[in-house]
């Protein structure tokens, strides 16, 4: 089951927030833009990044009775530059009527080349959230940790088995205002990994080049009417990722490849993922 959800465009007007995007803006890599960003090495450096990054980071935890408990995977994995020149999903269909932005027609291409992580493009005929981004996830069983539940749903969406001993750590606790906590388990992957998805959930996963989160015009923030808080948008291929989604890759980029601690639970979802 996928809980973390990808943007539609809507009708946001543009802000840049000052506590949020002057944030942003120190993370700015030198060069690195979205027309040609530099790749990142998949290797034992980065994997220790991660794991020092994580290991010193203080997790702001959510206890909400409330609020069901889920979890999803960030895994980090290999790729090749130019492995997806053409999306493999009937992307003209799903955008059919939906308001884009100039410049953007739902295609998640040209991202992939070195270090990345997994994205997965949930089935069209999903009863909700239908043909959305995701990470792997999921509630947790009963009696299973953020672990086990990440590792759980990520061998039966993708096909992928991995042991608890690839675990790098935990990201921050995200709570989204559909009625969940969810715990971020950033995974080493250890290569390019066979994926094998599962049909009735998952139409195709992508190799997403961790470089991409640092794409000169990445993140953005709008402002709407029905909340104080800045809506965070993270531009990915030719589609705009919103939190929960974009505030766990957010903090993907910060955290874990910056060693910056800035908290994106502060961050809002768009008012069609409230629901």
């Amino acid at each position: 089951m996928f809980l973390l959800l990808s943007a539609r465009v809507g009708r946001l007007s543009a802000c840049q927030p000052s506590s949020v995007a002057d944030r942003a803006e120190s993370t700015r890599i030198a060069g690195c833009n979205y027309g040609c960003p530099v790749t990142i090495a998949y290797d034992d450096a980065l994997r220790d990044r991660f794991a020092m990054n994580l290991a010193a980071h203080r997790r702001r935890t959510v206890t909400d009775p409330a609020k069901r408990h889920a979890a999803v995977a960030v895994v980090l994995v290999d790729s090749e530059v130019g492995e997806d020149r053409v999306d493999p999903a009937p992307v003209d269909d799903w955008i059919a009527g939906r308001l884009m932005e100039q410049g953007l027609d739902g295609r998640m291409v040209g991202v992939s080349g070195g270090a990345a992580f997994l994205l997965c493009r949930r089935a069209s005929r999903l009863r909700a959230h239908a043909a959305q981004w995701a990470l792997p996830g999921g509630r947790l069983d009963p009696g299973e940790t953020a672990v086990d539940a990440a590792l759980r749903e990520l061998s039966e969406e993708v096909g992928v088995e991995l042991p608890a001993s690839n675990v790098l750590g935990l990201l921050d606790d995200y709570p989204t205002r559909s009625g969940y906590v969810i715990t971020p388990v950033v995974i080493w992957g250890g290569g390019r990994l066979e994926l094998r998805p599962a049909p009735d959930e998952v139409v195709a996963v992508y190799r997403v080049g961790l470089h991409q989160l640092q794409r000169d015009d990445s993140p953005r923030f709008v402002t709407i009417p029905e909340s104080p808080r800045p809506v965070v948008q993270v531009p990915l291929g030719n589609d705009l990722i919103h939190a929960p989604t974009g505030a766990v890759l957010l903090q993907v980029r910060w955290l874990g490849l910056e060693g910056r601690p800035d908290p994106v639970d502060e961050l809002e979802q768009p008012v069609f993922a409230w629901r």
